[in-house]
């Protein structure tokens, strides 16, 4: 092999003038320059323009850096869908830091994981939140510096006052020394227990925002409705996508159907994201009213497969829905079900099923593929095999944090492992057929069944217990709890799903307690797979 330096390296190194890291950051300065007056923020009769956004967010980038933030600075958030929420997206990456928007559904003992696991040396704290939030901080080893948005207090810093004293960093200034610096820090749902760190870098960041544009078709200055939880995924990457067509957010502390309409009716709204549950909830609304919106909306639905008649019910009212898949892993949505035009004279019922498949990869995504769990070799596109859906590429996460096991086994094939099964159809797009048996989503959030068990099996009348998935019309999918009671126990189910809210967010609790004999293998191990056939029964 000829070892000289070819021709097209000779002399045509990367320098300042040809390469610079990609990073999400430059979105947001770019608007700034490009629409400085056009709206960047909407909130409650409140509006601030995106120069005043890059403004705020160079001198909070500031304030981090002179109160000791840096690279790899973990700064926790506990907030709702309110402007801060959106500044910490575009501040915190310009400062070097790394973000880490925390689940506000989650209990104290949740938080204070968090917050040590990730070793947060900054907490913003939404005064909404406050209660949850300081239980959590007398649980956790961590003491981080805390800031308190939305009201004053003597106890904590105040969110506007310390951006004031912050030193703007400069307009040139918002970039990482190195892409594949860590951005943001998003915790999953615990569905082996405690949750696991996801790892993000500006690289991913960067992509996954354009590709959200590229695959939506978003036109220049969209006006985005939050309904989707900023703490999710980073928002899907939604923040930077806005940023990068100079959109407006537009902010709901909390996505109550009432506001949502509301906010579809007086804010102009041209796109929000959602998952099924929030989506049925907006419709409910809306057939309540008898509303058909007088220019379509754009809704990207994802976190559980949409029943068909969901979509069905979408269309009628005036929102039109694209479906797309991720997780956690991969900065939220990376494949979409791409659509077809020879797909739009279908009868609804068709267009509906065909817009609930999972699809194929988002064009930053390297790879979306649907393999054999052992071998790894691509299953064949029939419509029939089925196997684990797999990714490839740029938006797939650096690794878990401080969990060199769980990284490792993730990847191991070389390539990322959905725990997802799927076929992949004759079109090329894959389609979800079951998930990995254990993990139950509820109104768009993964519950780990032996997080629950674990708290289930602390009650002293428990022998034996086993929680699985139930189908809920509200909430997508809820918890249910099969119990072998010991035999002198008088234990009832309202008595047992009581013990669990006072352990547990409620939202992880069992709405339904059955007292009945386990059926096992041979070995002893609980055969679930029986108990939801029982559910089904």
């Amino acid at each position: 092999m000829n070892n000289q330096a070819s021709k097209y390296d000779l002399d045509l190194e990367k320098c300042s003038a040809n390469y610079v890291p990609l990073s999400p950051t430059s979105l947001v300065r770019r608007s700034a320059n490009a629409f400085p007056e056009h709206v960047a923020l909407s909130y409650e009769g409140q509006q601030w323009t995106w120069r005043e956004v890059l403004d705020r967010s160079r001198k909070l980038a500031g304030a981090f850096r002179q109160s000791g933030g840096g690279r790899d600075t973990t700064i926790a958030a506990l907030c709702r869908n309110i402007p801060a929420a959106v500044e910490l997206s575009y501040a915190v990456p310009m400062s070097g830091c790394v973000l880490n928007m925390i689940n506000t559904r989650l209990d104290a003992q949740g938080v204070a994981f968090i917050l040590d696991h990730g070793e947060a040396e900054f907490f913003i704290i939404d005064a909404a939140l406050l209660d949850i939030a300081e239980a959590a901080l007398e649980q956790c080893a961590s003491q981080p510096q805390v800031i308190l948005v939305g009201e004053s207090s003597q106890k904590y810093t105040d969110y506007e006052v310390f951006i004031d004293g912050g030193k703007a960093i400069g307009a040139d200034d918002l970039l990482p020394d190195d892409e594949w610096d860590s951005i943001a820090l998003n915790y999953t749902s615990g569905t082996t227990g405690n949750p696991k760190g996801v790892v993000y870098h500006h690289r991913g960041a960067y992509l996954n925002a354009l590709g959200n544009a590229l695959e939506w078709s978003m036109p220049q200055h969209p006006r985005y409705l939050w309904t989707l939880p900023l703490f999710h995924c980073n928002g899907w990457c939604f923040p930077w996508t806005v940023a990068a067509k100079a959109g407006t957010n537009i902010c709901l502390a909390a996505p109550v159907p009432e506001d949502v309409v509301d906010a579809l009716l007086t804010e102009d709204v041209t796109h929000f994201c959602c998952a099924p549950i929030v989506l049925n909830m907006v419709l409910r609304e809306c057939e309540t009213r008898n509303l058909r919106l007088e220019k379509n909306v754009r809704v990207m639905l994802a976190g559980a497969a949409p029943p068909e008649a969901l979509i069905a019910r979408a269309e009628v009212v005036g929102f039109d829905i694209t479906h797309v898949y991720g997780l956690t892993e991969v900065y939220g949505p990376t494949a979409i079900s791409a659509w077809r035009t020879e797909w739009d004279d279908l009868p609804i019922e068709e267009r509906a099923r065909k817009k609930a498949r999972q699809g194929v990869n988002y064009t930053v995504l390297e790879e979306l593929n649907v393999r054999d769990g052992n071998t790894l070799e691509p299953c064949a596109d029939n419509g029939e095999d089925i196997g684990e859906i797999t990714f490839r590429g740029n938006v797939v996460m650096k690794g878990y944090l401080k969990n060199p096991k769980a990284t490792r086994e993730a990847f191991e094939g070389g390539y990322f492992r959905s725990g997802d099964l799927a076929v992949k159809h004759p079109d090329g797009h894959a389609e979800i057929k079951d998930r990995s048996k254990d993990i139950i989503i509820s109104g768009g959030e993964n519950i780990s069944s032996i997080e629950v068990e674990n708290i289930i099996y602390q009650h002293p009348d428990v022998l034996e217990c086993a929680v699985v998935a139930a189908p809920h019309e509200k909430w997508g999918e809820t918890p249910v709890a099969f119990i072998e009671k010991k035999p002198e126990s008088n234990i009832t189910e309202q008595e047992l799903i009581s013990f669990c809210r006072d352990r547990l967010a409620h939202f992880k609790c069992p709405t339904a307690v059955k007292f009945d004999l386990l059926p096992k293998t041979s070995t002893g191990k609980i055969q679930k797979y029986e108990l939801r056939r029982r559910l089904e029964a």
